[in-house]
């Protein structure tokens, strides 16, 4: 094989128990370049990665490391090896210091064999000022924002100063202007000769920063490309194997009376005086910078973090919503933000993910669960939201993000919500299952659930959105219409 490839893999197969996730992949990345890895959630992308990255061994196939064939024995063996990983599903230690989670596993260690905290933080400033990133080495990682947790997460994997960096889903709960802070740190890296994978779901991040594109499909290889032989459109027909003319699916809906107003409510540190309403078969849509307090609104309407002052009414009527329990109790659902900190209970099945917010639904008298019911109901939605499983008692945590995602919408349609409450509801979602969560959506609309959406993503904005609110720091700075609504106009209030 040629020197210019610093990674080659061949025929790498893995199976887990139902599932083949990987069926006799190839691929080969060159050195220097930033090499993208493509197809939709359940393609084996993640798999490949935790292969290369040593958390997954294959159960066949070749790995090769800058010309020699190895084994990869766990993260430490790959790290020695000089490869690292940025994680999609955000994994810190929440109640130790940025600079502890940055070190952890190589910390440094004074002559008396203690734990030296204060060259940790002083290594870590250094890092941070190298990268141009203003986080205090010293806050604690519970403390901080899910964008800052990224970007730390970013800078822990390029300080082992690896020759390879896996970047899956770098851009997932960062902003835009972070956005482009990464992509400089990635050509300084390449300008090295540090080869980089990259995942991502965002087709203009993938044509505007990467050399070639591998596509995968349900678990095997279909092509490596040039980037600058493929356009979004024939880069989806590969990655889908169908084209998909239409992501953002908004059919009309009946918009009726009011289902919930929101007035006048605040949170001291987090948001101040936010109304608005939604009414029944209308998608509203919440949009903003990352710390806005968008996140915050939803959270105090649920019930998470109750508000200090102001009001909530549904159909008309004035509420207590002081937990989640009563939040469910007023037929509202939310969709977390943060699909594996605060949505699914990853070590347990998804027919318990599904029920466990409409259990009493499920129950006789006795207590006892009424177990044929709860099949048929979580088929069902397993069959209508085309969630990729072999079965029922298959754990969550082994399923794609995508797919992690359908089986949180379900836990809410079980429910039968007439508020349902989106909190980036494609977040980390491919291209096909995106447009499947949109149809969903326009579905639900029109048979009355009243949908408050937020996202980061403006065109699935103005693409989903029958009435768009802007938020600033913590408050309302505006509220289009759909024909009002546009970039410059929603960008303008965010930003002002």
């Amino acid at each position: 094989m040629s020197e210019k490839y610093i990674l080659e893999l061949e025929n790498i197969t893995k199976t887990f128990p139902g599932v083949k996730a990987l069926d006799n992949i190839q691929l080969k990345v060159r050195k220097g370049t930033i090499h993208a890895l493509m197809g939709e959630n359940g393609a084996g992308k993640s798999t490949l990665m935790k292969i290369i990255f040593g958390i997954y061994t294959p159960d066949q196939g070749r790995i090769k490391y800058k010309g020699q064939e190895i084994k990869i024995t766990g993260s430490k063996d790959a790290l020695s090896r000089g490869i690292s990983m940025i994680h999609q599903e955000l994994s810190p230690v929440p109640q130790m210091t940025v600079a502890e989670n940055i070190f952890l596993g190589r910390e440094a260690i004074t002559a008396f064999g203690w734990v030296d905290n204060k060259k940790m933080v002083e290594d870590t400033q250094k890092l941070f000022e190298s990268l141009k990133i203003e986080i205090d080495p010293k806050a604690k990682m519970i403390d901080l924002s899910i964008a800052s947790t990224q970007i730390v997460e970013i800078a822990t994997a390029i300080s082992y100063n690896a020759d390879l960096i896996i970047m899956d889903e770098p851009t997932s709960a960062i902003t835009d202007k972070e956005v482009e802070h990464l992509f400089d740190i990635i050509e300084s890296l390449k300008a090295k000769g540090v080869s980089i994978i990259y995942i991502s779901h965002k087709m203009d991040e993938i044509f505007r920063i990467c050399d070639e594109i591998t596509i995968f499909r349900d678990g095997q290889y279909v092509g490596t490309k040039s980037a600058n032989e493929l356009d979004q459109e024939s880069l989806i027909q590969m990655m889908v194997g169908r084209e998909i003319k239409q992501v953002f699916h908004k059919d009309k809906a009946e918009i009726g009376e009011v289902v919930l107003s929101v007035t006048n409510m605040s949170r001291k540190g987090k948001f101040s005086d936010i109304s608005f309403e939604v009414r029944k078969g209308e998608i509203l849509g919440i949009s903003g910078l990352m710390g806005a307090g968008r996140t915050e609104v939803i959270e105090s309407i649920f019930g998470i973090h109750p508000p200090d002052s102001g009001e909530i009414q549904i159909n008309g009527s004035k509420v207590k919503i002081r937990s989640p329990r009563d939040a469910i109790k007023h037929k509202i659902g939310l969709l977390t933000e943060d699909r594996k900190l605060t949505g699914a209970f990853l070590p347990i099945s998804i027919r318990d993910n599904m029920i466990i917010s409409s259990i009493d639904n499920f129950l006789y008298k006795s207590g006892f669960i009424k177990g044929k019911l709860v099949d048929e109901m979580c088929s069902m939605f397993v069959e209508r939201l085309s969630i990729k499983t072999p079965g029922l008692n298959q754990l969550i945590m082994n399923l794609s993000g995508g797919n992690q995602q359908k089986v949180l919408l379900a836990r809410w349609l079980l429910n039968n919500p007439d508020i349902l409450i989106l909190d980036e509801p494609t977040r980390g979602v491919d291209v096909g299952a995106k447009s499947e969560i949109h149809k969903l959506m326009s579905r639900l609309a029109q048979t009355g659930k009243a949908i408050i959406m937020i996202s980061s993503e403006l065109p699935e904005v103005l693409g989903m959105s029958d009435r768009v609110v802007v938020m600033h720091e913590g408050f309302k700075k505006g509220e289009l219409s759909r024909d009002e609504a546009n970039q410059e106009k929603i960008m303008e209030m965010a930003y002002s």
